[in-house]
């Protein structure tokens, strides 16, 4: 037995059993030494698998936990801080691969203490971390700012030397030729990195790869399903909106509550028609106005979604085939997903629908209005009837109307003018056509006013002349006063007065020429009522004075004669004809109207004598 004791070899073996560190087995005396050699060769053995089951198992607690994680900053957080507990180093930290830049950024850091450090970015084949991510290959150094094998910059020296980094080692995320990024281990001290530490943190940069992709793919498909729902919902929320007649304000309403901004539909003709949300004005950005921003203007001629950075705007064409209707402009809402994209140009053709809707039911109420105001002006149909009708169009029948024609330049489409002057009318009228005329029928006993008015009212499509006629109440002579104020509008026009508005009563003696019923009476009292009034009130002369002057070819001396008194008494009244009359009474066309006037009144006293 006490040989055994004293063997060297079995006392090796038995220290080996017991798990004894190699500095007890070296301090076994063993003349020859090949027992203990070979004994410490068995515990190096022992520890190096041990070493190495310990880093399998923490790889696979590190892969559950990474699987564990959906949150993608998180993960590239966990990978870092498991990385440097793995090796021990002082920091640890993980670049990833910016396809559209071309290089690698710092993405996630452990240990790190220096911004500049944690803000570097790395081109490919720039430093180490660059080479790695050129050749897709290990490297590591224990002196790395001292090492030449690698290109060295100022800006990622500057970023290594102000960390204190001292050695390095990085090694490339890679998932199926897909180059991902680079994780790195490093210490501030020159300690070199063994095979096994490099095959280490290989093997978590792998786990982290696949994770990372995985977490990519998963996120991908969080937000391919998020956008299928919200798109999902945007189609129920405008389906909605259609089947309860909504219009045009419920969707740019609906659209600004899903994503979120402001929403304005301008019309074909530039018109803001519809807005929901705080809209800038167009000087709040410097810019045009909304119809003439860059991206109305580009989806107006591609038809396809705009997008104006600068404005922070989106634009979408809403049309009907061969027929632009507006566009729905976005503004406020940021970048918008494809999600966010397909919603507006849902949005675009819900809008298309909604005023096609509109159009097609407004053409049939205007087909109603125009046969009712084509009947009433051409007297047919039976009063009772006509009255029915005109009264179920809010036509009151028992309030004289006045008649009005309106015509446009060829420029303006005569579907516009009439919708037009539609909206410009007001309550208690009736808008339609006859005999290729835009027509409207209007409850005011003022035809002149209403004529001026409504051409004011027009003056945006261009020169809109109205011609006015009446009032005439319903069963009564309609025909007639659509007949007058036809020629009454033909008189502006041929008078040169497009874009105005009047009554024959107002057109002066051609308004005598295209009335129905001449007024003589009033035209004269319209030229010179101010002089038969004072006239009547002094006993003066003044109506006699101005016809003997312009019997007299306008000599003041030949009238004095003609009505046997001073000249002084001629030229002291046609100072006062001048103060009554205005200073313009003499212009040729004034002096027309006033000799006009002269010779009706003397034909109409003639006549009244006469009988």
């Amino acid at each position: 037995m006490a040989e055994h004791r004293d063997d060297p070899a079995m006392t090796l073996l038995r220290l080996l059993a017991e798990g004894a560190p190699a500095s007890e087995l070296g301090a076994v005396r063993d003349d020859s030494g090949e027992a203990r050699e070979l004994a410490l060769r068995v515990r190096a053995a022992f520890d190096s698998r041990r070493r190495r089951e310990a880093e399998l198992t923490a790889l696979v607690e590190t892969a559950r936990d990474l699987a564990s994680l959906r949150d993608p900053a998180g993960l590239l957080e966990a990978i870092v801080r498991r990385a440097r507990a793995l090796l021990g180093t002082d920091v640890s930290y993980l670049t990833l691969y910016d396809a559209q830049a071309g290089d690698t950024f710092m993405r996630a850091t452990d240990g790190s203490v220096s911004v500049e450090f944690q803000n570097v970015r790395l081109s490919l084949g720039d430093g180490l971390g660059g080479l790695v991510a050129s050749t897709h290959k290990p490297y590591w150094s224990a002196d790395y700012l001292h090492d030449h094998r690698f290109q060295h910059t100022g800006t990622i020296d500057s970023a290594v030397g102000d960390e204190g980094l001292v050695s390095i080692c990085g090694t490339p995320l890679v998932v199926e030729d897909e180059f991902v990024g680079v994780l790195f281990a490093a210490n501030r001290s020159p300690r070199p990195f063994s095979p096994d530490q490099v095959a280490l943190l290989g093997s978590l940069a792998a786990l982290a790869a696949v994770s990372i992709v995985q977490t990519r793919s998963a996120e991908e498909v969080r937000r391919h399903t998020s956008g299928v729902e919200r798109a999902a919902a945007a189609h129920d929320r405008f389906a909605e909106l259609v089947l309860a007649g909504g219009g045009v304000d419920d969707i740019t309403k609906a659209l600004g509550d899903l994503l979120g901004g402001w929403v304005v539909f301008v019309d074909s003709e530039g018109e803001e028609l519809s807005s929901h949300g705080p809209v800038p004005a167009a000087t709040d950005k410097g810019g045009p106005a909304l119809s003439e921003s860059p991206a109305v203007r580009e989806t107006s001629g591609t038809g396809r979604l705009a997008h104006d950075a600068a404005r922070d705007q989106w634009a979408i064409a809403v049309k009907a085939p061969q027929t632009p209707l507006g566009a729905l402009v976005l503004g406020g809402a940021g970048v918008l997903d494809d999600a966010d994209r397909r919603t507006m140009e849902r949005a675009a053709v819900v809008c298309a629908l909604v005023l096609l809707f509109e159009r097609t039911a407004a053409e049939a109420e205007q087909r109603v209005r125009t046969d009712l105001v084509s009947d009433l002006v051409s007297g047919r149909g039976d009063p009772q009837t006509l009255a029915a009708r005109a009264r179920s169009q809010g036509v009151d029948p028992t309030t004289p109307l006045t008649v009005l024609v309106a015509h446009a330049d060829d420029q303006t489409p005569r579907r516009t003018l009439l919708l037009a002057s539609h909206a410009a009318a007001g309550p208690g009228s009736v808008v339609g056509e006859h005999d290729g005329n835009v027509v409207a029928l209007l409850p005011t006993d003022d035809p002149h006013a209403a004529a001026v008015q409504l051409a004011k009212r027009l003056a945006r499509l261009g020169a809109v002349t109205v011609g006015a006629a009446g009032p005439v109440a319903v069963g009564g002579d309609l025909p007639g006063a659509w007949r007058e104020a036809v020629r009454t509008l033909d008189a502006l026009v041929a008078l040169g007065l497009q874009g105005h508005g009047a009554s024959s009563a107002h057109l002066g003696f051609a308004g005598l020429v295209v009335g129905s019923t001449p007024d003589i009476d009033g035209y004269v009292r319209t030229q010179l009522g101010p002089l038969l009034d004072y006239d009547a009130r002094r006993g003066s002369e003044l109506v006699k004075t101005l016809q003997a002057y312009f019997d007299a070819g306008g000599s003041p001396r030949h009238a004095a004669t003609a009505l046997h008194v001073h000249v002084n008494t001629v030229s002291q009244r046609l100072e006062r004809i001048t103060a009554l009359l205005g200073g313009d009474w003499q212009r040729p066309d004034a002096a027309l109207e006033l000799q006009l006037a002269l010779r009706l009144r003397l034909l109409s006293e003639g006549a009244r004598r006469a009988t």
